[in-house]
């Protein structure tokens, strides 16, 4: 994973695959970061991630929902078209937002 700062928002690249093995190292990185208070808007790159399963949703929602009570806001971009899929059929895509990197806004 890596972190990378830009004005309002943090962008975190997260690659490979976000499954049960590899969501408590996610969830525990995501939530180191989340301890600084003046991080609000975070954006997660997810152009190198190949897989993603429940325990990825959940990691997800759970910053979604920590973001949420400070005023923020969770959003993605860079999908694969499998975790794309994914983020679609499980509703995802209705509360965390998707930004469209090609115009620098919302899909």
């Amino acid at each position: 994973m890596t972190v990378w700062p830009y004005q309002e928002a943090v962008t975190v690249v997260i690659g490979g695959e976000l499954d049960h093995c590899s969501a408590p190292q996610v969830r525990q990185q995501l939530d180191d970061l989340l301890m600084d208070e003046r991080v609000v808007h975070v954006v997660l790159d997810l152009e190198n991630l190949t897989f993603m399963d429940s325990s990825g949703i959940g990691v997800l929602l759970g910053r979604l929902r920590k973001l949420s009570a400070r005023g923020g806001s969770l959003s993605v971009k860079g999908m694969q078209p499998s975790v794309e899929k994914l983020f679609r059929l499980s509703g995802l895509d209705r509360v965390i937002g998707i930004v469209d990197s090609r115009k620098g806004g919302r899909a």
